[in-house]
């Protein structure tokens, strides 16, 4: 989920922190002395939040998750977002600016002293809980990506009162650093330090690095996983006294519906203006509709299959749905992420060599029209996506990337006849088998079809249209895709199965958050957190390292991503928002491109 590096060590993050941000703005204090009315909020279809601790794998790693059910409770050491910015808000944050040291081979954390809801002080033993249990069980944080991780990265780190100081094994670069790593560190409050509910831990007190600390920390992540894995336990005073955030969870049923009202201990500048917020679970797009027809969402969506009139410009909005123009307000922007959806170059699945010949990728991308997509099924509501980058990449972080691929039907069945296919019975079979030129490639037999399969996530109507103008155009090239469905938390897990779909898709690809710089380590290395088709190229992971631990801008790694293609790229469409127009926002209506949901902001 989930992120520039023209960057040279020696330069600070505050002079930094700029090349990132889309329009900071800064944070207003509310003006409501006393909380009234509210807010109701619209889940994504199948997308409702499914685990609340902050430390979880890629099956729960997602934007339902964290952006707009965590972070309500559990703030982050670093915020990132506001209004249209991406870029990191100091005064969200638990904690002052880290303090580079020693030629950029540490750093020291400050915290600002915030209380959890229990009293307890949000301070450095918060901060090495977090450490330690990420010392013990990396691979079990999705955020983890081996040598370009913390802990991987730390020599040591302690911490006392409210200082954190953690030293590196080699010179960092500092907006890196912060961006994609302590971006990651949620402060946890000891009262989570247990095995049971009655058998505290010393995981948050123990020494950083022992065998002895990550054995306390390994049986105290087994407890709190399976208490996450358990909604019922989301209201009662273990995680609500954890809160440290504007909002606390009074209500959560099994279907997704939550229920928050107001911390009332919460430290942090902006306080809650509403009573209640609601935020409720759908499984299709069209039961959302009804309900905002009705006007039971104060902030909702609608599919663009809806609208009579097309977007007049990327990130702008046309007219309004009729049946919501009068009570609603209609918004739209762009995202800091980038759509797509992963090829399976897993050895478990028995089409992957068809998969690792980089020209068959070519001939799938190829036969893909972006702007067809984004004119006929997304109303214009939507970016064409040719690299990892999100569209809105400023230049101080890459160059231009071109479309190597542009659409083009013909161009696509030349690529497979060129090298040994012929179209039989509708479906392109290999003729010419072999690794030499105008030949199969390895491990493709004479006689293997291009019979192929896809799995992307229900419940929305422009996603189904979209891979349904896709499979017919790979048809027409001769590659034949059986296809399946399911809800988007199930095909998150689906696509980290390994065997069983040549191409997956949940239908969002990815948010950089909580690894805010969109470098490509969490996706595209052999020990990426997520790298759900198993992608791995030396030359792809030379570039990443360039752009992270050296000063490289991204254009050469998003150059040979474009042209690669470690993944299918799909057209970034976007749900425009609906604003019932009662509501008020202290930070205007500009979507964030994190998505973060910060009702805290909002009032009547």
């Amino acid at each position: 989920m989930q992120f520039g590096r023209k960057l040279r060590l020696a330069m600070t993050i505050g002079a930094v922190a700029s090349s990132l941000s889309l329009g900071l703005i800064a944070p207003s204090v509310s003006g409501a002395s006393t909380p009234t009315g509210t807010i109701t909020f619209a889940e994504g279809p199948g997308a409702n939040p499914n685990y609340i601790f902050p430390y979880m794998t890629c099956q729960y790693f997602s934007v339902d998750n964290i952006n707009q059910f965590q972070e309500m409770m559990y703030r982050p050491l670093y915020w990132f977002g506001l209004g249209g910015s991406v870029a990191v808000i100091p005064s969200l944050s638990t904690a002052k600016m880290p303090v580079m040291g020693h030629g950029n081979r540490s750093a020291t954390i400050v915290m600002k002293g915030w209380k959890f809801a229990n009293g307890q002080p949000v301070n450095a033993q918060s901060v090495m809980f977090f450490l330690n249990m990420y010392h013990s069980s990396p691979s079990k944080y999705c955020g983890y990506n081996g040598s370009f991780s913390i802990p991987d990265l730390i020599r040591s780190a302690s911490g006392h009162g409210n200082t954190v100081t953690i030293n590196f094994t080699k010179a960092m670069n500092p907006l890196w650093l912060l961006y994609n790593n302590l971006s990651m560190i949620t402060p946890m409050p000891s009262s989570w330090d247990r095995t049971s509910a009655s058998q505290k831990s010393n995981c948050s007190t123990g020494k950083y690095g022992l065998s002895s600390t990550d054995v306390a920390c390994k049986n105290v992540l087994s407890y709190l996983s399976a208490q996450s894995a358990n909604s019922t336990t989301y209201t009662n005073a273990m995680w609500q006294g954890g809160v440290d955030g504007p909002w606390k969870l009074t209500h959560y049923d099994n279907l997704g519906n939550a229920t928050f009202q107001p911390n009332k201990k919460y430290s942090g500048p902006v306080k809650a203006q509403v009573e209640f917020v609601k935020e409720v679970a759908y499984t299709t797009t069209q039961a959302e509709e009804n309900d905002l027809q009705a006007g039971k969402i104060s902030l909702g969506y609608v599919d663009q299959g809806v609208l009579t009139s097309p977007a007049p410009a990327p990130g702008k909005v046309g007219a309004n749905w009729g049946q919501l123009a009068s009570r609603y307000n209609m918004t739209a922007g762009s995202l800091w992420n980038f759509n797509y959806a992963p090829f399976n170059f897993s050895s478990a699945d028995p089409k992957s060599p068809a998969i690792a010949q980089l020209y068959i990728r070519q001939a799938l991308q190829t036969a893909v029209d972006q702007q067809g997509i984004i004119t006929n099924v997304d109303k214009g509501y939507g970016f064409p996506i040719y690299s990892p980058l999100p569209p809105a990449t400023p230049a101080s972080l890459s160059g231009k990337v071109a479309n190597p691929y542009p659409f083009s039907i013909s161009a696509a069945k030349a690529l497979l006849t060129s090298h040994g296919w012929t179209i039989q019975n509708g479906v392109q079979t290999c003729t010419n088998p072999g690794t030499g030129a105008g030949q199969c490639g390895a491990g493709i037999t004479q006689g293997y079809t291009l019979n192929l399969h896809i799995i992307w996530a229900s419940g929305t109507p422009a996603l189904d249209q979209t891979f349904t103008a896709e499979i017919a155009d790979w048809a027409a090239i001769g590659v034949q895709f059986a296809h399946s469905t399911a809800t988007f938390n199930q095909v998150i897990g689906d696509c980290s199965g390994g065997a069983g779909f040549e191409i997956c898709s949940w239908g969002g690809g990815w948010t950089f958050a909580p690894d805010f710089s969109p470098t490509g380590e969490s996706l595209f290395t052999p020990e990426s957190g997520f790298n759900p088709g198993s992608y791995n190229d030396p030359q792809m992971t030379s570039l990443v390292s360039a752009t992270t631990f050296g000063t490289a801008k991204l254009t050469a790694y998003a150059t040979y991503a474009a042209q690669q293609l470690p993944v299918l790229y799909q057209p970034q469409a976007f749900l425009p928002g609906e604003v019932i127009k009662t509501l008020r926002s202290t930070i205007g209506w500009t979507p964030n491109p994190l998505s973060n949901f910060m009702p805290e902001y909002y009032h009547y």
